[in-house]
């Protein structure tokens, strides 16, 4: 079973960056797409940004602008650049891949643990 695994939260002041990864432990037959969610306390997880096989991006209104969402196919990782950061970005940070492991089995979704990430003062 291939596993995601993040990496790069952290503790940053209003305004500061911060780079989450998101490696896979194994390789998939294919990828169809490669998401960051977050979920703050008291509230659901939301989408945050999303990018597919071909390249293409979307990110929730709120991140659009500071946040950026690039992959390395290669590695079978996807990274999410976050700058400006505000105290409302404060969450815990999934990441998400909807892939298929191998030709006869069907698309699956795929989630990494979670890492916190704090902007705060």
């Amino acid at each position: 079973q291939v596993q995601l695994v993040e990496s790069g939260g952290g503790l940053v002041q209003p305004g500061g960056s911060l780079r989450l990864s998101c490696a896979a432990s194994g390789s998939f037959f294919s990828i169809v797409v490669m998401a960051w969610y977050r979920q703050a306390p008291g509230k659901q997880r939301e989408l945050v940004a999303r990018i597919t096989s071909a390249g293409s991006t979307n990110y929730v209104d709120s991140v659009r602008g500071r946040f950026t969402i690039s992959k390395d196919n290669a590695k079978n990782t996807v990274y999410l650049q976050m700058n400006s950061l505000k105290p409302d970005d404060t969450a815990v940070y999934y990441c998400n891949f909807n892939a298929r492991l191998s030709w006869l089995l069907g698309i699956e979704d795929y989630w990494g643990q979670g890492t916190q990430v704090t902007v705060s003062s």
